[in-house]
């Protein structure tokens, strides 16, 4: 099995679709426990997606319940995914985090992704913890999302020393076969059973 990013993409979808509503729940409370145990909460600007329910993502309300309870500031995003069909928009791929606060207004957009309305922002330059969805990971820490690459441009936008965490329901795989140079590489991918550190 070569395993190229468009197959892992596809076998992890499936897999996800076999999990039930309850599974997901307490793999992703797992998750989140997992997490206590990284060196990460001296840290106070935290970056939590929030998940696409269709999609089957990791659910991050435990790690917002986390996050508030330690009083950190949360940093959510809107993707700006410009009309599918310029150039212009393939070249954007830009993301803006706004602080999550009492009144952000939460919104899906076309793609069912939930985003804030507006609210105030915050450059990526000050972010210092970044949890990441992604569909599978390799043990070298290099990660497969969508392919839309709103990630890898956040990331490379960061400062060197944040902290990327990849959350995943299921363990790594050997290898991802097509690595490119632009890829963001994780520090850490946890799932319910592991913290791989990378």
């Amino acid at each position: 099995m070569n395993n190229n990013k468009k197959e892992l993409r596809l076998k992890y979808k499936t897999l996800r679709k076999q999990l039930s509503e309850n599974e997901r729940e307490e793999m992703s409370l797992a998750i989140a426990n997992q997490l206590l145990k990284l060196p990460v909460w001296d840290k106070n600007y935290f970056h939590v997606f929030l998940p696409i329910t269709e999609q089957k993502e990791v659910n991050t309300e435990f790690i917002l319940h986390l996050l508030s309870g330690k009083d950190k500031e949360i940093l959510i995003s809107k993707s700006n995914f410009g009309s599918s069909d310029s150039e212009q928009a393939k070249q954007t791929r830009e993301m803006t985090h706004y602080l999550l606060t009492d009144n952000t207004k939460i919104k899906k957009n076309q793609y069912n992704i939930p985003e804030p309305v507006d609210g105030i922002e915050v450059p990526s330059k000050k972010i210092e913890v970044v949890f990441i969805p992604l569909l599978a990971f390799d043990k070298n820490g290099h990660r497969v999302g969508y392919g839309k690459g709103f990630y890898d441009k956040f990331l490379s936008e960061c400062q060197a020393e944040t902290i990327k965490i990849g959350l995943s329901f299921f363990e790594a795989e050997e290898l991802i076969a097509d690595v490119h140079e632009g890829d963001m590489r994780l520090n850490y991918c946890v799932t319910p059973n592991e913290i791989y550190r990378f």
